[in-house]
């Protein structure tokens, strides 16, 4: 994908959450209970946790009642505002993944759930990792979600077949999903060899990958924990 059109999207990404913050909020009213158990037990009294891309905060959740100091960014305003709406006493700042405002090794964990597959262009998502690599300590930790696509096979086929006749501009593997009846929300569909072999090559040690689906099966999550090297 070419740089420009990537920036295009990310920041028609940023602006449309900015839209649907309350109702994507509405949605998100709770951590999705088929990832409570993989990231639930790794965060320790006095860690310092990054929450890349956090939405409404709803990963506080599982970490209620730990003494963690928890940091929540998003670069949507809006989304910023539900999560200081939801959760009044804790720290949320506006921000760009790409360029995070932090030192070097400011963190023992950073989680980012659902957003990896939002960032447009293997040269962004590369960026998106060589920032939460940076800001984590000497073998903190890495907790990375996406959605499993995989199974939107008519999506898929339709910008494939796009891509052949050279009328779109997207990388292999690049949709377009509705949300509602104005936005248009892009996701990369990823597969857990892609997702794996992308973090690996950014400096980080796989210690888990594997696919939390919900308990009717309607959709699920690839996940990956990784610790930096």
């Amino acid at each position: 994908m070419e740089r420009e059109l990537a920036k295009q999207i990310l920041e028609e990404t940023k602006n449309d959450f900015n839209r649907i913050a309350p109702d994507f909020s509405r949605t998100r009213s709770r951590f999705w209970p088929e990832l409570v158990t993989v990231f639930q037990g790794f965060a320790k009294d006095g860690n310092k946790i990054l929450d890349i891309g956090c939405g409404n905060g709803r990963l506080l959740d599982l970490y209620a009642g730990k003494g963690v100091d928890y940091t929540g960014i998003d670069n949507s305003f809006a989304q910023i505002e539900e999560a200081k709406k939801r959760c009044p006493n804790n720290s949320f700042l506006v921000a760009d993944a790409l360029k995070l405002p932090f030192a070097d090794k400011s963190f023992d964990k950073t989680f980012s759930v659902a957003v990896l597959h939002e960032i447009p262009s293997l040269e962004f998502r590369k960026a998106f990792l060589k920032e939460a690599r940076r800001v984590l300590k000497d073998e903190g930790l890495l907790f990375l979600t996406a959605w499993d696509l995989r199974g939107r096979i008519g999506l898929i086929l339709k910008y494939s077949f796009l891509k052949i006749i050279k009328r779109s501009g997207l990388d292999w593997g690049d949709i377009f999903i509705p949300w509602g009846s104005e936005v248009q929300r892009y996701y990369h569909v990823f597969g857990k060899r892609e997702i794996s072999r992308l973090v690996k090559s950014s400096g980080f040690e796989i210690i888990k990958t594997g696919v939390a689906r919900k308990q009717d099966r309607s959709m699920a999550n690839l996940y990956l924990i990784a610790k930096k090297q």
